[in-house]
């Protein structure tokens, strides 16, 4: 068998399990919903889910519903694996392969990074509104389950899974628990534990989130300032990774007999791999060492 009809048998045997997986998918979706149904009054602890790693990135980026399109998408990183093989053999599929993973993970990351910092920008308005219903007489549950309506986008959003829980019978500590469990910040966890103990023990809950909203705008102000007086290094940090790469792309441009002149040595080709590896190392130590400023 040639080389076209081979290629052709792949491509249609993966064309066949795509749209097998496409049609589990369907039916996989139509029995959650029914299941949904069913369990629509009952509270969603995180606990009780079972939720699995990959669930609890997506749900806490924001994105709801992460399993569907799963057969496509899948069916599509194979047939980018293919062609990656046909083009650029075995370094080719592994590029194809692990390249969609990491941007795939990265692009979660980046989103709920972004998302849960508006959300700890917007916090303090979420507990000043507390505060004035507590002014005005209101019990504190009641005062946080209003403030969750009138929340500002993103918090009303994800807060909505809390509101929903203690709609159906949870107790509210316990939905603000998983609430900081869920999105795993030190401001979630303090507001979860000061409700908490406040109505196992009574309390002024006023003082409480005065003292919260203090704590978060001078952890903000703090944060400035370190950015402020660490852009230098972070400056640097970009330079000193971005500098190869952009060096790599400019000989390739102006030279491609160069480069592709080591690819198809064995020696040439074992040196870029192993600039390739500490290049990604290299990225990688930049880049923790950039986190822990």
């Amino acid at each position: 068998m040639n080389a076209p009809l081979l290629l052709g048998a792949i491509c249609l045997t993966l064309l066949g399990v795509g749209l097998l997986m496409l049609r589990k998918g369907r039916a996989k979706a139509a029995s959650e919903q029914v299941m949904q149904r069913l369990l629509i009054d009952q509270p969603q602890p995180l606990q009780a889910l079972s939720m699995g790693y990959v669930d609890k990135l997506f749900l806490r980026a924001g994105f709801s519903k992460p399993r569907q399109g799963l057969g496509l998408w899948l069916f599509t990183w194979l047939l980018g694996g293919l062609m990656g093989l046909i083009l650029g053999h075995w370094l080719g599929l592994l590029i194809m392969l692990l390249l969609p993973l990491f941007l795939g993970r990265l692009f979660i990351a980046l989103r709920y990074r972004r998302r849960v910092q508006r959300m700890i920008e917007r916090l303090p308005i979420f507990l000043d509104h507390v505060i004035r219903s507590l002014k005005s007489g209101r019990a504190l549950g009641d005062a946080l389950m209003l403030a969750m309506e009138t929340a500002p986008e993103p918090l009303r959003g994800a807060m909505a899974r809390t509101r929903r829980n203690v709609q159906r019978g949870m107790g509210l500590g316990d939905a603000l628990q998983d609430f900081a469990d869920l999105y795993e910040r030190d401001e979630f966890q303090v507001l979860a534990l000061g409700v908490r103990v406040n109505q196992r023990y009574g309390g002024n809950s006023t003082e409480l989130l005065n003292n919260l909203i203090r704590l978060i705008r001078e952890r903000e102000q703090s944060a400035r300032k370190l950015r402020a007086l660490t852009g230098e290094t972070r400056i640097s940090a970009y330079v000193m990774g971005g500098l190869p790469l952009g060096l790599a792309c400019y000989i390739f441009v102006t030279n491609p007999q160069f480069m592709l002149g080591m690819w198809h040595e064995s020696t040439g080709r074992m040196v870029l791999l192993l600039a390739f590896v500490l290049q990604a190392l290299g990225s990688v130590s930049l880049w923790r060492m950039l986190r822990s400023l």
